[in-house]
């Protein structure tokens, strides 16, 4: 199967054939297209895969992805493999790359829900990684559209950046949500752009999308309601701390922080200081768009 996400084409192949793969990534579906050329990258999901050879590989570290952990190994011949747990540590996936993430191959260890789990966060993981050489982050951040312009909002989990948005949706005419986990930010010669994505979180809110980024938005819980801008160099902070980076990949790491210093010239960041009500959703329009 081919898709199309954040303007990028990636290719996702089976063994088990088209039928179940569009099973087991149903939040897929809207970005399926036809076109094959000028890959992202391509995976390739296998019944099993050859094991690497503790001489061949460099354990990183763990990372604690907020679904489970998952293993970083770096090889010898500069790819990775990454074995993904999840929750309740069982390792549902094995994921071999190769250093330009464009060729990775996986294999899965498990029924429906968990190939379900494994295959939407490996296709996430390389994404995020491979995107970064084409001036594309993936965010944590929920986003809602309002008179054709995309604001994003950001927010350790548990702040309210689901809250803020579902305010705005409420209280506020003409609005609508694009998701509400992992928007895609990319530069390009049209300015900063915003697109959804496969991956909504809890939220099912999966939408093939373009809008022009407007504004990223930390929220901040406080007792009453006003906005702060951010001066560049916490800006570029508020935005990197959102991204999806690996930052033991110097390269890839460095793309990355070009990227994120490009958007933050162009890109309104700042700070909403709020209580969860309907006033904070009216502070943050007037400071927007007033």
């Amino acid at each position: 199967m081919n898709y199309c996400i954040g303007g990028h084409n990636i290719k996702v192949t089976t063994y088990l054939g088209d039928d179940v793969l569009e099973r087991l990534l149903p939040s897929f579906v809207p970005f399926e297209t036809e076109d094959s050329s000028e890959l992202l990258f391509s995976l390739e999901v296998c019944e099993t895969l050859q094991e690497i050879d503790e001489a061949d590989c460099r354990m990183v570290r763990d990372v604690d992805t907020g679904n489970g952990i998952t293993r970083v190994c770096k090889l010898t011949d500069g790819g990775y493999m990454f074995r993904v747990n999840d929750v309740s540590e069982h390792e549902c996936a094995i994921i071999l790359c190769d250093a330009a993430f464009r060729e990775c191959r996986c294999s899965i260890n498990g029924g429906l829900a968990i190939a379900r789990f494994a295959l939407n966060n490996t296709l996430m993981l390389i994404y995020a990684f491979s995107g970064a050489k084409k001036n594309t982050l993936l965010v944590h951040a929920s986003v809602v559209r309002h008179n054709g312009v995309a604001y994003a909002f950001t927010a350790k989990s548990g702040t309210g950046k689901s809250t803020q948005v579902a305010n705005w949706l409420r209280h506020i005419e003409g609005c609508d949500m694009i998701n509400d986990d992992n928007p895609i930010f990319r530069l390009t010669d049209d300015g900063v752009m915003l697109y959804g994505s496969p991956w909504s979180g809890k939220t099912p809110c999966y939408r093939n999308i373009m809008v022009p980024l407007g504004a990223l938005m930390l929220i901040k819980r406080d007792g009453r309601n006003y906005v702060k801008k951010q001066q560049p160099i916490v800006a570029f902070s508020t935005l990197l701390t959102a991204c999806s980076a690996m930052k033991w990949d110097e390269e890839l790491f460095q793309m990355v922080c070009s990227t994120v210093s490009k958007i933050v010239e162009k890109t309104t960041i700042a700070e909403l200081h709020c209580l969860p009500n309907a006033e904070s959703a009216m502070v943050c329009k007037e400071f927007l768009e007033g």
